[in-house]
Order: C-alpha cells, then structure tokens, then sequence
C-alpha cells in the first residue's frame, strides 16, 4: 500500500512537471512575440511573420530589425540570471541568495569604472571588462570564504558581502573623482535590454552555453550538497568540488548576463523560487525550468517597461522588481502552504 502510495505520488509530481514546462514554454513564445511587437510602433503577429518570411513591408522589416538584439538579449540573459540564482541558492542553502550576493554586480561595475577612468573605455561597450569584473569578483569571495581549501556556505555570505562593501565604495570614489566617468557609469548601472546591438549577445552567448551545461552537469551534486556535507561525503561525493564547479558555473553566467546588459536585479532571487514550486527541490528539474522561466519574467518586464511610459520607456533593471515582487510572494505562500 505504501509503495503504491509514494508511485501515485510520484506520477502525480511528473505530470505536474510536465504541465508546468509546457505551460513555461507557451509563456516563452508569448513573451519573444510581444518583445517583438510591442513598442512605439506595434506590429500585430501577421506583419511578423511576413517580415520574418522575407515578404514584409520595409519599413515593419526596419522596426522589427530593431527589436530582435533586445530580445534575444533578453532570452539569454534571463535563462542566464535564473540558472545562476538556483546554482546559488542551492549550493549556499540559503533561500535568498541572488547572483548580486557574491559582488559579481559590483565587481563588473568596478572593472566599468576601472576602464571608463584610466583607459578610455566606453561604459556601454565593455562587455569584457564587465565579465573579466564579475569574474574577479567571484574568485576572490571564493578566496577570502576558504579555509585550508574548504569554503563554509556561511563564510562565503560573509566574504560577497565584504567584497561588495569594499567594491561599491571604490566605484563610488572613483565616480565621483571622475565626473566623465559618472556620467557614462550611470547609463550602465541601471539594466536595460535597449540601445544594445546584436554582437553583444554573440559576445555573451559562448559563455552562457558553456555556464549552463555546468550548471546542469553539476544539478545530482547539488542535490547531495542539500543533504549536508557529512552526508553527501558519506555518498561519496565531494562538496568542495561542487562548490568550486558552482562557483564558476554562477561567476560566467552571472558575469556574462551582468557585462551584456547591465547589473539586473530580481530575477536570480525570485525565478528559482517560482520554478521550485512547480518542480519540487530537485536540481535536475529546477534548472531546466529556471532556463525557460527566467527569459519571461525578463522579456515580460521590459514590455511593459515600453507600455506604461509611453512614448519613453523604463529600463528593464527597474521593472523585474515590479513584476518579479508579486510573483515571488505568491511562490513563497505557495511553499509555506505544502510545508504545513
């Protein structure tokens, strides 16, 4: 009887998995269609696909040519943050953790600002100084939150959050030493998907490919990890390894998404808190559905960011917040429930 009971269950969890990918794909088409044709212009699904099919009108060819950088900037770097926010929550067990928890915002700004003031760099432009920034930034909270080769999950908090400190402060004296530099600084440290060109997704894409075949090759290890160190050593795996593979899985995602786009907020925390109330703790399932949900919440923002101030529109770091908040308190209530 019990058998049968926990094979019901179990049915039951998969059919219910399956649903909420199918449902997670649909609102990834609907969310890339409206991406595409909302805006100062709207183009309805007909004048698409015409322009898709290469029989459009040229000036609809030009609008949409103009809206597909964004959004497949927004496809990559939303699957980007939310994978890199369920690597992190999982491997540091703590709920809360976001890709901004271990400098990788701060230190991509500090490589921005670095360039911007002594090298000439172009803020908007610096794809790799940002990813090089949020790289650095993650090795050295790895450092600071090791001991004798081993990194406590509550050493590593500590060392992001010093990391931040000492990065944010050095931002802010060198922006405000440096008025060219705060002009330019303050553009790129609010994410925004518009005014970027295609190249900077090509730029980006090779690491995020590579970040997310980690993040799902190391899903059983972080599934162990969860367990406590004792007895995922006692399973025979070996925490300091997944967490090392986790570190970099989350410093090329996180760099990546943060050097294309600018520092975006709210979706490494509150995806992976929407995708693990359809999929349960399971890495291997919570990932994957990360991968699809993450693009929406993103895509879904920056419309609307096109839809409420028209004809400007906001940038797209300060509406996650907005759309992702009430999303993430219904997730929350939705787990507080089936754990009573």
């Amino acid at each position: 009887m019990l058998r049968t009971s926990m094979a019901e269950r179990r049915t039951h969890g998969s059919g219910r998995y399956v649903l909420g990918v199918a449902v997670a794909l649909v609102l990834l088409g609907i969310a890339v269609v409206l991406s595409l044709g909302v805006g100062s212009k709207p183009l309805d699904s007909g004048q698409i696909v015409d322009s898709i099919m290469g029989v459009g009108d040229d000036y609809v060819d030009a609008v949409l040519a103009s809206r597909v950088p964004r959004t497949v900037l927004g496809v990559i770097v939303g699957a980007a943050l939310a994978v890199a926010g369920g690597v992190m929550q999982g491997v540091t067990r703590n709920p809360l953790a976001d890709p901004g928890l271990f400098g990788i915002n701060v230190g991509a700004a500090a490589a921005i600002v670095t360039g911007t003031a002594f090298f000439g760099a172009v803020a908007s432009g610096s794809v790799w100084l940002a990813l090089i920034g949020a790289v650095i930034a993650v090795v050295i909270v790895y450092a600071l939150g090791s001991s004798r080769g081993q990194a406590g999950t509550t050493r590593i908090v500590l060392a992001g959050a010093v990391v931040t400190a000492v990065f944010s402060a050095y931002v802010q004296a060198i922006s405000l030493s440096f008025p060219d530099v705060f002009d330019a600084y303050r553009f790129w440290v609010v994410g925004s998907l518009a005014g970027r060109g295609i190249e900077q997704a090509w730029v980006i894409l090779p690491f995020v490919a590579v970040g997310l075949v980690l993040a799902l090759a190391i899903a059983p290890g972080l599934n162990t990890l969860a367990l406590g160190d004792d007895v995922a050593t006692a399973l025979g795996q070996r925490p300091i390894v997944v967490r090392l593979l986790s570190g970099a899985a989350v410093a090329v995602l996180a760099g990546a998404a943060t050097a294309g786009v600018g520092p975006v907020l709210f979706v490494g925390l509150a995806v992976p808190h929407i995708a693990r109330s359809i999929s349960g703790p399971d890495h291997r399932r919570l990932l994957p559905l990360c991968i699809a949900l993450g693009p929406v919440l993103l895509l879904l923002s920056d419309v609307l960011g096109r839809v409420i101030a028209r004809p400007d529109e906001l940038m797209v770091g300060v509406m996650t917040a907005f759309v992702g908040a009430p999303a993430l308190f219904i997730a929350l209530r939705r787990l507080k429930g089936e754990r009573r």
